[in-house]
């Protein structure tokens, strides 16, 4: 989630404490209209409200008690929605520091239980490669548009093996990006919304 907003910015704020901040807001479950800070580093946004809206509509009755991979996670707007409507667990990953930071701040402030939540401050490559976990139900992929990581990280998920049977994953990226699906991954949604294209994939390892 690391590129120049264009048409799903988050709120600035432009004085007092969080100078330097902007916002992004939990659209749905328990912290529902909660407005969190997250760093203004260049080209670090969350996914838009629109996006992300029907991204959880889709998975409304996907997301209870699922266990989630939130890569490349820069604000964690999408693994905080997802634990705001019921996840029973998300993985955070996250480079830059200043986000990684801000993001286990705003976990804290919630109140969400320890329990529910790992965050790794690092590369997400090197997380993949060298993680033990299995089992994710939902994966949220949205790397940096320039680092064209898209690819490399769907190859090593397949991998690694950390996808449960019939886990869903979320890619989103730049019109013009063909990404070559994965053996087993099927399309399940898709949205375009100007210059982003939306895929949501099903895997299915039989």
């Amino acid at each position: 989630m690391k590129r120049p907003a264009k048409n799903h910015k988050a709120r600035k704020a432009n004085s007092g404490p969080n100078r330097g901040l902007s916002k992004v807001r939990i659209i749905g479950g328990q912290w529902r209209r909660r407005m969190l800070p997250v760093h203004d580093a260049e080209g670090l946004r969350p996914t838009g409200d629109r996006i992300r809206e029907t991204l959880f509509n889709w998975l409304t009755a996907e997301i209870h008690g699922r266990r989630c991979l939130d890569l490349f996670a820069g604000t964690g707007a999408l693994g905080l929605e997802a634990l705001s409507r019921g996840a029973e667990f998300v993985q955070f990953i996250e480079k830059h520091q200043q986000a990684a930071h801000q993001l286990k701040d705003n976990l804290l402030n919630l109140k969400a239980p320890n329990a529910s939540w790992q965050l790794h401050h690092g590369d997400t490559l090197q997380w993949l490669e060298q993680t033990k976990e299995k089992g994710f139900d939902l994966v949220f992929l949205d790397p940096p548009f320039a680092a064209d990581l898209w690819q490399q990280t769907l190859d090593a998920l397949i991998n690694k093996q950390l996808l449960a049977n019939e886990a869903l994953i979320y890619v989103e990226s730049p019109n013009e990006t063909k990404i070559q699906a994965p053996s087993g991954f099927s399309i399940h949604k898709q949205l375009k919304a100007g210059s982003v294209d939306v895929q949501l994939y099903r895997f299915n390892n039989t």
